[in-house]
């Protein structure tokens, strides 16, 4: 018999693998992080002699899922301004809190929006935004993967005053966790009309030269395409694509307003594409879609954007809408099937984040892993596992999450971070936002 750190039982497992295979009365061995064995319980049993076990029972297991797009820190903004079209909501609304936020504040939302995301079942999340190394900061206590860049745009921000500034700092971010186990960066633009054609190749140039994912908000809405076509004569994915961006190093959060001759472009760049559903259909921007990206082969991926523009950071409730959205746009129930739908939850985001040994089970690569509770009255019966992660599941069902191994959130206790503690501090932050909106 090998030995093994951990052997994880339970009744069902959906590793994700190429087959999609389905293993019944389950186990999972792990060893330093990593996946050791995957199989039959009985015959995983017989080969392998753990220093511990964990027992799950009546409950199923996937692969951690992958938020491919979040700004963190916002859950401190979460119901702040609902209701309210995109640029009304940046302008008037968001960005002039966000012009005196502190470290500390961005610290504070962004261990919130750990918290919240692991004990929904992410394991991993990409993420822009400002005093990035406060997001990092966070992803790191709370043990959460995570893939962060500091948004590039053209005007001073809280963190830098010049564009050559703003590399400057993602630079040394990436410096800072070059050799990190679990936090790793990339090189985001915010979008085509918050940064210039030439910072916008700068920008791609440097994510060349650190040899990261290039990422950027595109196509997000009519008025974004409106003003694209004002500023440079054409929409925002010919303009990008006019520019040498639409690579396969490039992913693209939204794209909800694209042509089908767009769509095709982005297959044809092998370009990365993240639908926010919940996101965009708050904002009346309207649903991208995804079912013909499907079918036209760009690579997707999911994201839930951040709290204050969702309200919540659930992969689960996403997968659901995703589902739902396309087969009434579409008018065919067939489109987006559930297994579509979890596969750009898991093995699509890794792809995205440039992460490809993340969002499957498999040995030698990492234990990032979930187990959802099959006892709950919504997931029984038992017939089809996937299309129970994907319709059925609310999130409140995941039982464990496990990062490289650790369990991170089990049974109701996340032993990393003290939530009474936490609790308080937004209740703090809560007035403080209060207060700017007054002033």
């Amino acid at each position: 018999m090998q030995p093994c750190d951990l052997l994880i039982t339970a009744r069902a497992l959906l590793p994700q693998d190429d087959e999609r295979s389905l293993i019944n009365q389950a186990a999972v061995a792990v060893t330093d992080g990593l996946v050791a064995g995957i199989g039959r319980m009985d015959e995983m049993e017989a080969a392998y002699a753990p220093d511990k076990r964990l027992d799950l029972g009546r409950a199923l297991l996937l692969p951690g899922l992958v938020n491919a797009h979040c700004h963190a820190a916002m859950s401190v903004f979460r119901g702040l301004a609902d209701d309210l079209p995109l640029m009304d909501w940046l302008r008037n609304n968001i960005w002039p809190v966000e012009k005196r936020l502190s470290k500390e504040m961005v610290h504070l939302g962004s261990l919130l929006s750990c918290v919240e995301m692991l004990r929904r079942g992410i394991t991993c999340f990409s993420d822009m935004y400002l005093h990035e190394h406060q997001v990092t900061r966070a992803a790191d206590e709370s043990g959460i993967r995570c893939l962060a860049a500091e948004g590039v745009i053209q005007t001073p921000t809280l963190t830098y005053d010049s564009p050559e500034e703003g590399y400057r700092l993602i630079r040394e971010l990436h410096a800072q966790y070059a050799r990190h186990p679990r936090v790793g960066t990339a090189v985001m633009a915010h979008a085509v009309y918050t940064t210039g054609p030439s910072m916008l190749q700068e920008s791609y140039k440097l994510a060349e030269e650190l040899d990261t994912p290039w990422m950027i908000h595109a196509a997000e809405s009519t008025t974004e395409t409106a003003s694209c076509v004002e500023a440079h004569g054409d929409r925002p994915l010919p303009y990008l694509d006019s520019l040498g961006l639409l690579t396969p190093r490039a992913t693209l959060f939204h794209c909800v307003d694209v042509t089908e001759g767009e769509i095709e472009l982005l297959a044809d760049r092998g370009v990365a594409v993240v639908h926010c559903p919940q996101s965009n259909m708050k904002l009346g921007n309207g649903l991208a879609p995804v079912e013909a990206m499907r079918r036209a082969g760009v690579r997707l991926a999911l994201g839930t954007d951040g709290a204050a523009s969702n309200n919540d950071l659930n992969l689960f409730s996403e997968m659901a809408s995703a589902a739902h959205a396309q087969k009434a746009l579409t008018g065919d129930p067939a489109s987006m099937p559930a297994q579509a739908v979890l596969d750009m939850a898991t093995l699509g985001g890794a792809d995205a984040l440039g992460l490809p040994g993340l969002g499957r089970l498999e040995e030698g690569e990492s234990a990032d892993l979930i187990a959802l509770d099959l006892d709950k009255p919504n997931l029984v019966p038992l017939h089809n596992p996937a299309s129970q992660a994907v319709y059925a599941t609310s999130g409140a069902e995941v039982l464990l999450t496990m990062v490289e191994g650790e369990a991170l959130y089990l049974d109701g206790h996340m032993d990393r971070v003290d939530l009474d503690a936490l609790r308080r501090e937004v209740e703090s932050a809560r007035k403080w936002v209060q207060r700017q909106l007054a002033s």
